[in-house]
């Protein structure tokens, strides 16, 4: 009975999202310098709307709105994996230093190699977070297994201001208009994303999600000590590190299509515990849903408030995220 009241709560909660977040996507579609009335959005993404419209709508704003979906989704995912296998709240993407590794190695080949297509840039946004997540997991291994989480945390902390000084170096080195572009990408801007930014996402993502809902058991492992887990047959750091790569490719992708969008992957996993509990078979899509709905929420804020100049979406992710920080630091003062 009590399981089946769960999972009827689950659904209803799920249920509910994907309302908010179809509510999202239309108002982000509907509002901007030229406003579209609802019932044309509608009709349009239905494929029967006024041709006048169509142009604004299927080339300027929905793929704009998709990308930032996706980018939430992932940034929520990978910060709910990090925080089950390091039992660690305050782990995030941004926290452990993935995002910094992510976009230090998108912002090189910005300014470096201008002609490099975006296409395969969730390739070289995954090898800057994977190389970050090795020298963290490295310096954090002892004695056959790594270390405290919270030592993995502060190394993360120290990847982060190393990357963010090689992208200091390279923005201050580099040919202006290329420097200007990585500094609008930095500061977590959906500003002009297209369906070219849109289709190489969505397969990382997409595979990505299916295959974390399909282990989702042995993630729920983590939440055990390593004594309990390893007597269930759970090769704890084999898993911890396949789950880590997992994380980097989901953090990775996000962040090499709107830059550096901080908090989300804090935020979200954090809200979708409380509405669903630890499990990750339930947490796991409530996060991505909680996720895609802050980012498309906060570039519309951005874009809307303070028109016609536009925020970034970063930026207030910051302004909400950093608070929520500090909340969270408050909590485990015996950090």
């Amino acid at each position: 009975m009590i399981s089946s009241m769960i999972k009827r709560r689950a659904f209803a909660i799920i249920l509910i999202l994907l309302l908010l977040n179809v509510g999202a996507l239309v108002l982000n579609v509907m509002l901007g310098d030229r406003s579209i009335p609802p019932g044309e959005v509608l009709r349009s993404l239905m494929g029967r709307g006024d041709p006048e419209y169509h142009f604004t709508i299927h080339q300027l704003r929905l793929p704009r709105v998709l990308t930032g979906f996706l980018v939430g989704c992932g940034l929520a995912l990978a910060g709910t994996i990090l925080q089950v296998i390091t039992r660690n709240p305050l782990a995030s993407p941004g926290v452990i230093g993935l995002n910094s590794g992510a976009a230090a190695a998108v912002v090189a080949v910005m300014v470096l190699v201008p002609a490099f297509p975006m296409r395969h840039m969730p390739w070289i946004a995954f090898i800057g977070a994977f190389l970050a997540a090795t020298v963290i997991y490295g310096l954090s291994w002892r004695k056959g297994e790594s270390s405290s989480t919270v030592r993995m945390l502060l190394i993360g902390v120290g990847i982060s201001s190393m990357a963010g000084a090689l992208i200091t170096y390279l923005l201050t080195v580099g040919k202006i208009f290329r420097v200007s572009q990585a500094s609008v990408w930095m500061a977590g801007s959906l500003y002009g994303r297209t369906w070219e930014h849109f289709w190489p996402l969505m397969p990382w993502l997409l595979i990505l999600f299916l295959l974390l809902i399909w282990m989702s058991r042995w993630l729920d492992m983590f939440l055990l000590d390593v004594q309990s887990a390893a007597g269930l047959g759970l090769r704890v750091e084999t898993m911890r590190v396949l789950f880590l790569l997992m994380s980097v490719g989901l953090a990775g992708s996000a962040v090499s299509m709107a830059g550096t969008i901080g908090f989300v992957g804090l935020m979200a996993p954090h809200m979708a515990k409380h509405l669903a509990g630890s499990r990750s078979l339930v947490r796991l899509p409530i996060a991505a849903l909680l996720g895609g709905l802050i980012v498309m929420l906060a570039d519309l804020a951005g874009r809307t408030w303070f028109a016609p100049y536009e925020i970034p979406a970063g930026l207030i992710t910051a302004i909400i995220g950093a608070p929520y920080m500090m909340y969270l630091l408050l909590r485990r003062r015996g950090i």
